[in-house]
């Protein structure tokens, strides 16, 4: 009997341990830094074509501490099960001038970002579904500000304005 209390036991506590492990992993991942695979043409030159894996802090937006320059991770406004990364050119009450169709057209367009919203683009802007597309994006569809990419190897370290 005293055989099978110290094995219950011992159950007890690893999946105590495993429990707290999954609760701090959750809170990390979901509040404070996550890692996200970024692939895709919009955002060359800065990020590959093929793929990168970025840490993206999850503070920042929340306490109002991103602003123009800073590349983010976004939830699409057309898709919201998609998750886009781009570059912030304007925040509220800025005037931000954009080329609609860059391929087709050298005509621009000013628009001013209302309050409560932030202007995004891809730095590749022939290849890129931003604001130019579907106008300003709300504040609160901001998941993360990117400050580090992982990989590859021979791109480790923060990302440039």
């Amino acid at each position: 009997m005293g055989q099978w209390r110290s094995i219950v036991k011992e159950a007890i506590d690893r999946t105590a341990i495993i429990a707290k492990f999954l609760c701090l992993l959750h809170v990390t991942n979901n509040y404070l830094c996550s890692p996200t695979l970024v692939y895709g043409p919009s955002m060359l030159p800065t990020l590959n074509l093929t793929g990168d894996v970025l840490l993206a802090e999850r503070v920042s937006h929340r306490v109002g501490r991103v602003g123009p320059g800073d590349v983010v991770l976004v939830r699409s406004p057309l898709n919201p099960r998609k998750t886009l990364t781009k570059r912030i050119v304007g925040v509220e009450g800025d005037k931000v001038n954009f080329f609609p169709d860059p391929a087709n057209s050298n005509r621009c367009l000013t628009a001013v970002v209302p309050k409560g919203h932030v202007w995004i683009q891809g730095d590749n802007m022939y290849a890129s579904s931003d604001s130019r597309h579907f106008g300003p994006v709300p504040y609160g569809l901001i998941d993360g500000k990117v400050f580090l990419r992982v990989w590859p190897p021979d791109c480790f370290g923060p990302l440039e304005h």
